[in-house]
Formats: C-alpha cells, structure tokens, sequence
C-alpha cells in the first residue's frame, strides 16, 4: 500500500501540542482560494518551476513529476509528490521519537486533505498507535462520517478546520457546500479531541458578524480550543511555480484579531 506525499516535517510546533512531526498527503477535495499550500491539491506529482532559481544549465530537460529522485542544483525545478510505503513513513516518523516523549508531541498527518487517502491513513496511524507513538489528524471534515469511525480507535486528536458558518460563503471560498463538514463536526464532538482551526482571512472572513456565527455554532461542540490563523501570502510564489492563477487576500489587522478573539 502506497500513498502520495509532498513533504515530512520533523520538529513542528505549529500542528499539535510538543514537537511533532508533520505529513503532508497530496490530495484535496477543496479549493480554498486563499491556499497557502496549492501542491497539496492534486493527488499526483507535480513538477514546480521557480524561474528566477534557474541558471540555464539544461540538467532537467526531459525530466517528468514521475522522476521524483531528481534534484536540481538549484532548486529551480523541484518535483512534488512522492510515493511512500506505510513502514517508510513510520520509520521517519519514528526517528524522533524521543523529542515526542520529552515535550508531549507526536505526529501529524496533514495535507491536503489526508482522508482523501483513507486506507493508507488508517494503517499508518495504526502503527504510530500502537507503538505508543501520539497521533493527529489534520482535516477539513469534508469527507463520508464512515471514515472518521474507522481512524478513530487510532486517532488522540482532530485538528479541525472551520472556514465559514455561511452556506454561501464558503461555498464562495472553497468551492463546496459546508453541510458535511459541520454535520461531521457535531457527530465527531465528545468522541475525541478537537482542537478548532479558523482560518481569518482578510476580504473574505474577517467580519464580526461571520465570526459571530462560528464562535454560537461552537457553543454546541466539545473541544479543548479554538486557534485562530490569520492569512499570511508565504505561499503566493507557488503558484507562479504551479502555472496556475491565484486570487489576493490581505492580511488582518491585529487590532481586528484581538476583537476576534474575544468572540471566543
């Protein structure tokens, strides 16, 4: 059993409590306009092209996403999206495992969306398990209510996105309905961790009103807490390197985040 992977982060602070690792799973049944990471939407390998990395040199001509053992001297041309067996992301999960049992971390499987790949998720995470090892899943929720029951014996915490509380909006947004991903949300609260994930995202979500409607949705949901991410445009030269469009947001104010965070 194989899955497609775009990158593994080791020593992570940022998806999950302690020091995590993180993986990131091709593959997404969304199109957030604002994506920061727009390689995880496909679930094939891509090439990406950052043209101004690039000194002529003629090395990767011919070269294809399938020739994922590539590397350019530059990192001009980069090939995204690799496949991995279940043991070999156990086994670089693993190699710190030590730095997990110092500061409560673990790993984190991301994307993406990472149910997207279900059958390779429930076995890695199953390994990860039962060698004591903390486990996270990183999801939009937009995926069958059968999937979160089959990883949940082997799941310690959902990290779990919530990008809009209209129907319209964030359809608007991602291109899809929200009605699943709350749905999932209400049958997952009380059956495991949940930490909540709000992307705030200057021009499209940061208005009170929008805000207001998440923070009473919540007042019904069992979680540890809510996490607010303000949107930040590190990932806007990717798509440049993907060839593809993208659409510009502005970063909110700290002001507006602070008024934000009252709300919850």
């Amino acid at each position: 059993m194989k899955a497609v992977i775009f990158d593994i982060q080791r020593n992570s602070f940022v998806d999950g409590p302690g020091i995590r690792t993180t993986v990131f799973f091709k593959g997404c049944n969304l199109r957030c306009k604002w994506c920061h990471n727009p390689e995880s939407q496909s679930l094939k390998p891509q090439i990406m092209f950052y043209a101004d990395k690039c000194t002529g040199c003629g090395r990767c001509r011919g070269i294809t996403a399938a020739d994922t053992d590539f590397i350019c001297f530059n990192d001009a041309k980069q090939i995204c999206g690799k496949e991995y067996t279940v043991d070999e992301v156990f086994a670089e999960v693993v190699k710190d495992r030590s730095f997990y049992e110092n500061s409560g971390g673990g790993v984190t499987f991301s994307g993406g969306e990472c149910m997207m790949q279900i059958d390779f998720l429930y076995e890695v995470l199953k390994k990860c398990k039962e060698s004591g090892i903390h486990t996270a899943v990183d999801t939009a929720g937009n995926v069958p209510w059968e999937q979160f029951e089959k990883i949940l014996p082997y799941t310690d915490l959902f990290l779990y996105d919530v990008k809009a509380f209209s129907e319209k909006l964030h359809k608007e947004g991602t291109g899809v309905s929200n009605s699943l991903i709350l749905e999932n949300l209400k049958r997952l609260s009380g059956r495991a961790e949940i930490i909540i994930r709000i992307p705030v995202i200057g021009g499209y979500n940061n208005n009170i009103d929008e805000l207001k409607d998440i923070a009473e949705f919540l007042k019904d949901i069992e979680f540890s807490k809510v996490e607010l991410l303000p949107y930040h445009s590190l990932g806007e030269h990717k798509y440049d390197a993907l060839n593809m469009e993208r659409e510009k947001f502005s970063v909110p104010d700290k002001a507006d985040m602070k008024e934000y965070k009252k709300l919850f």
